[in-house]
């Protein structure tokens, strides 16, 4: 990984390193497709500390010479499912029995790295520390289906889309991990 040391670590030591976290989260998605706002690095730092406190919650950095370069987050999906943020478009997407079925356990909820990281494996390393342990191989996240790189990433490490074409337009496609039970019966709708 050319130097890159990715680990897992507290939520907790994640928040204290908020200028790196908001200069990676920015790097991260300030560009095409996401073109969050100069603002949205706050937000997530905001997101972030009551996130820490979910149940299951895990953290990974990618460290580059003492710096900063990635991170991931995750945690177990709440049972009732949710019905706030993108929950609503996966669950449309999927219908009631699938999502039942396929979307517990671990949730990848942020992955970002740095422009400095990319193309050095901290991004596929991240995602394995977050999901390693999931339970059962359950893990899943939903990213947009307009975020090419991002999706021809989650392919090429196993991950599986699980729908086709994405809810109502809205360009969310929800990933199942390449452990995840529900992988083979994932398939277009």
């Amino acid at each position: 990984m050319s130097g890159v040391v990715v680990h897992r670590l507290p939520g907790a030591e994640l928040l204290a390193r908020e200028g790196e976290v908001r200069r990676v989260y920015a790097q991260a998605l300030t560009g095409p497709p996401w073109r969050e706002d100069s603002s949205a690095s706050g937000r997530f730092l905001r997101r972030l500390a009551d996130d820490v406190a979910r149940p299951g919650f895990t953290a990974a950095d990618a460290v580059r010479d003492g710096a900063l370069v990635g991170l991931a987050t995750a945690w177990m999906t709440p049972d009732p499912f949710p019905s706030g943020r993108c929950y609503p478009q996966a669950a449309l997407a999927l219908g009631p029995e699938r999502t039942a079925r396929w979307l517990g356990g671990r949730e990848v909820d942020e992955l970002a790295d740095a422009t400095a990281a990319r193309g050095r494996g901290a991004g596929a390393a991240l995602l394995d520390a977050v999901t390693e342990d999931a339970p059962d191989g359950r893990c899943w996240l939903l990213t947009s289906a307009h975020a090419c790189a991002a999706v021809a990433f989650y392919i090429r490490l196993g991950w599986t889309q699980a729908t086709h074409p994405a809810p109502e337009g809205t360009g969310s496609a929800v990933f199942l991990g390449p452990g995840h039970p529900a992988k083979a019966a994932a398939r277009p709708l």
